[in-house]
């Protein structure tokens, strides 16, 4: 469980100076904002409204012994220079390899293994096909020189024009950064060349069904990699857009290496506990169990600081905002003080979502039938991330149309890890902690209501004998559950509508649109209040770049004052 010892200032005592900067929401990304500024100079105060620090980056110990990475479970896209320039390893961050790294296993007998290793992936994917086995290494490759390209627009803000009137020195001072961007962003393209742009433009706009299928013959192949390609929305693997979402599939590393996903000892809150290390240490004040429950605005447009839900009045100069764009602008900012236009381009932007988190405590691996094995110990099957009924993409599109119809997936899609298989922190001596990432439930059901006891049980029991398919006896296994639906996320967690990202991550939702047109580069219609969550560029997952990117643009405007 989390020390108390990042409470480092009590609720009562943060209303007795101006801050610099106000941070709502102690979850990674305000973590980190709060890291970057504190190290700036700024005299910084995070607010969290839960008893716990880490947002949806937290561990939680909900039934003794075992504790769990509550919502996200997997670590990957965390920024490089997050971890190198806050020197996170020295504040407890150890990252788990996994290898391999991905198992899906089949009715049929067969299985599929994949990971880091290119010797074993050719040896797997050959016994579905000698043309996808060949093919293989050729696809990453192509994906990893496309993330090259991406890791320049992801650690910088976004080239914005300037949104107020300003001096001719920054006018000239923002075009000239905005040339250098798309300067280096030519240069970028050029040294792919035209054939890889417009393979780049063809996976960012196309179906994944349509990339994979260029690609690879092989069902179970494609429907692997194309669970990547839906992860966390309501999309399915038809639909347009939804290969630029592959990328993540490669575009994190782990020490260097690209595609590695890991554990985190200690669990995913481990890594909000480093960062909070870092801003502590830097001079940052962290306080839990308080909530902001408006902004203070004066003269109709600037913030003055914070409203908490006791009437506390708290000053700053800036405020950051790690809510979802909906909660800061829809529940916090007082009405009649945004433009209409903006108001309703965040009222009305895509938050809805299609997924559950079920944490399971159980007292024995799973066996799958495919591997016959009937043993206790670990195998590279139980290592990495378990798909379960993703065996061709069209059961993952049966199961996004069934929530199109308003019901949850009849054959839910299953991502199951186990991290206790290397992390042997979060359970007990021979029993194990294991995530379910499940896919698609609708926030409000047709056939049902999330609030029924025993309709929510009855869901949990559909996943659990869909495992039984694969890994008979999984469900006898079953110590306990914790599950999250999208109802759930949002009351818990804040996160509007359910969805992980803080909002759909479309093209029409990424880079300049994100959150909305004319304001991606982090500052907000209101002077002083700036957005550093997962609904600002450059989106969702355990980045950290949004709170890094709005951090330096405060520190740039604070300097200019």
């Amino acid at each position: 469980m989390w020390r108390r010892s990042f409470t480092t200032t009590s609720a009562a005592a943060i209303k007795d100076k101006k801050w610099d900067a106000l941070i709502i929401g102690g979850g990674h990304n305000g973590l980190t904002a709060a890291a970057y500024l504190a190290r700036g100079g700024l005299s910084v105060a995070v607010l969290e409204r839960r008893h716990i620090i880490g947002g949806a980056a937290v561990t939680e110990e909900l039934i003794p012994g075992f504790k769990f990475s509550r919502c996200s479970y997997l670590q990957s896209l965390l920024r490089p220079a997050v971890i190198n320039e806050l020197d996170l390893a020295k504040h407890g961050l150890k990252l788990l390899k996994r290898n391999p790294s991905s198992f899906t296993p089949c009715l049929d007998g067969r299985y599929l293994l994949l990971g880091p290793d290119k010797d074993l992936n050719h040896s797997q994917i050959s016994k579905f096909s000698q043309a996808d086995a060949e093919a293989y290494p050729l696809y990453e490759s192509q994906l990893e020189k496309f993330c090259k390209f991406m890791d320049l627009v992801l650690d910088s803000s976004p080239p914005e024009s300037l949104q107020r009137k300003s001096s001719l020195n920054e006018q000239l001072k923002s075009k000239l950064q905005n040339s250098v961007f798309w300067a280096t962003c030519l240069r970028h393209a050029a040294s792919m060349g035209q054939k890889d742009m417009v393979e780049f433009m063809d996976l960012l706009l196309s179906p994944a069904s349509k990339v994979l299928n260029n690609w690879f013959e092989t069902d179970v192949l494609k429907a692997t990699l194309g669970t990547d390609a839906v992860i966390g929305s309501t999309a399915s693997v038809h639909t347009p857009g939804s290969g630029y979402v592959l990328l993540h599939h490669v575009m994190g590393e782990t020490d260097g290496e690209h595609g590695v996903w890991s554990y985190v000892e200690g669990g995913m809150g481990s890594i909000s506990k480093a960062i909070a290390g870092a801003a502590v240490t830097a001079g940052a004040h962290v306080v839990t169990n308080v909530e902001v429950s408006q902004l203070l605005i004066k003269n109709s447009s600037t913030v003055d600081g914070v409203i908490l839900a006791d009437g506390t009045e708290v000053h700053a100069s800036v405020v950051l905002s790690n809510a979802t764009p909906y909660k800061t602008f829809m529940e916090l900012v007082p009405n009649n003080v945004l433009p209409d236009d903006y108001f309703r381009a965040i009222k009305h932007s895509d938050y809805s979502s299609a997924t559950t988190k079920i944490n399971v405590a159980v007292d024995k691996l799973p066996q799958f039938q495919c591997c016959k094995s009937n043993h206790s110990h670990v195998g590279p099957e139980h290592v990495g991330t378990i798909h379960i009924g993703s065996e061709s993409m069209e059961e993952i599109h049966s199961a996004s149309h069934d929530a199109v119809n308003g019901i949850p997936s009849r054959r839910p899609i299953i991502e199951m890890t186990i991290p206790s298989v290397l992390d042997k922190t979060i359970s007990p001596p021979g029993m194990h902690v294991i995530n379910l990432f499940v896919q698609y439930t609708p926030f409000k059901p047709l056939d049902g209501d999330w609030q029924d006891h025993d309709y929510r049980e009855s869901f949990a029991q559909k996943c659990f004998t869909l495992i039984d398919e694969y890994a008979p006896g999984f469900s006898t296994s079953v110590i306990g559950y914790d599950m999250l639906t999208p109802p759930d996320l949002e009351r818990d967690f804040g996160l509007t509508g359910g969805n992980i990202f803080h909002g759909a991550m479309g093209l029409d939702s990424l880079f300049l649109m994100r959150p909305v047109k004319g304001w991606s580069n982090y500052k907000t219609p209101l002077k002083g209040l700036y957005l550093c969550g997962s609904g600002a560029h450059p989106g969702g997952g355990v980045m950290g770049a949004p709170g890094r990117n709005a951090a330096h643009l405060v520190l740039q405007d604070v300097r200019k004052t």
